[in-house]
């Protein structure tokens, strides 16, 4: 090897390693740039295809913003009355709730632990009396974490504001963006660079429409299954179940409380719940080991270790949307990291 190829090796390293620290000390910033990003990679093709009809770029940006818009709405208009309808059971049966609990629940403690507990609002109003000046000792002790967390929430709001904004001018230049990266390749490595973001292009692509193809699959069986089982409010908690897939486990655990709650409120005892327990356990062993396999492919797919390290990894760099962006990121390097791997197996070091 001569000096000119040490000397480009240690400029790209040099590059490299100023790059993951830029990225590092500006996480906190990058996030909604990254995920307008990773939208707009999603949204382009259909922006291109409205431009291809002789619709203008710019209005084409807008439709396909209004769209995304329209999807998030329903995914809240689905939510929102489950929770409410839940709520709303929850006030209804809360005295009947009381009533268990004193008629029961309480003679049960005193006579097998002597506990003398009262529940009432007389004892209740009493007790508050009683412990309000050590509840004001400590909301006065946890006022700097309020504060700090109300300035987290802050941020956090203003990140996703962003959002959109980034997203626009993203999706109106992506193309023209994307033709200046290609213009400053080196033409001695333009070839090999283009080839990798080719197939880059081409795992995310397949990563992407088999999840959305998971989503709706795993939608449909929750939507059936918990129908079998029984439950109110089947299908907006199947689809709030199914949509959440995407970022492992989440869809599971947050379609599972949903559902433990509604079956809480509904069934007369906990019997009812086994087989809506059962419905979200058998659910997990499809998805995990049928239907993820099946639709977004081995070879797309990270090894469970792989997966749990990328998720912590970049909820520590980006937070919440670091969560998001950490498995189509995760797709993306495996394809860096295996042409890393093929060309050390076919250098000289590997060989000597």
């Amino acid at each position: 090897m001569n000096t000119k190829r040490f000397d480009d090796m240690y400029w790209w390293l040099g590059l490299a390693v100023i790059a993951a620290v830029l990225i590092y000390l500006l996480s906190p910033i990058l996030t909604p740039f990254l995920l307008a990003a990773v939208l707009a990679y999603i949204c382009n093709p259909l922006v291109n295809f409205l431009q291809r009809r002789k619709i203008p770029r710019t209005l084409g940006v807008v439709l396909a913003m209004l769209l995304l818009l329209g999807l998030a709405a329903l995914f809240v208009l689905i939510l929102l009355p489950v929770l409410h309808q839940q709520l709303v059971t929850l006030a209804e049966r809360l005295p009947a709730y009381l009533d268990t609990i004193k008629s029961s629940i309480l003679p049960g403690l005193h006579a097998r632990f002597g506990l003398e507990l009262q529940l009432d609002a007389t004892s209740l109003a009493a007790a508050l009396t009683e412990n309000l000046p050590a509840a004001k000792d400590l909301a006065v002790k946890l006022l700097p974490s309020l504060k700090s967390g109300g300035l987290a929430l802050i941020a956090f709001l203003m990140n996703l504001l962003l959002v959109p904004v980034v997203l626009f001018y993203f999706l109106r230049d992506w193309n023209g963006l994307i033709k200046r990266i290609e213009e400053i390749i080196p033409r001695g490595l333009h070839a090999e660079i283009a080839g990798l973001a080719a197939e880059i292009d081409r795992v995310l692509g397949e990563f992407l429409r088999g999840q959305i193809s998971v989503m709706l699959l795993m939608s449909a069986y929750y939507a059936v299954a918990l129908w079998l089982a029984g439950l109110d409010y089947a299908f907006p908690i199947a689809v709030l179940a199914g949509f959440l897939v995407f970022v492992p486990y989440l869809g599971m655990i947050v379609g599972l409380t949903l559902a433990t709650l509604a079956g809480f409120l509904q069934f007369p005892d906990f019997i009812g719940l086994i087989p809506v327990w059962v419905a979200f356990a058998i659910g997990q062993a499809l998805e995990g080991m049928v239907v993820t396999p099946w639709l977004v492919g081995e070879r797309v797919g990270l090894h469970p270790v792989v997966v749990i390290f990328a998720l912590l990894a970049f909820g520590q760099l980006f937070g919440f949307f670091g969560v998001l962006l950490a498995l189509p990121a995760s797709s993306a390097l495996l394809v860096w990291l295996r042409h890393l791997r093929r060309r050390y197996m076919e250098s000289a070091i590997y060989k000597s």
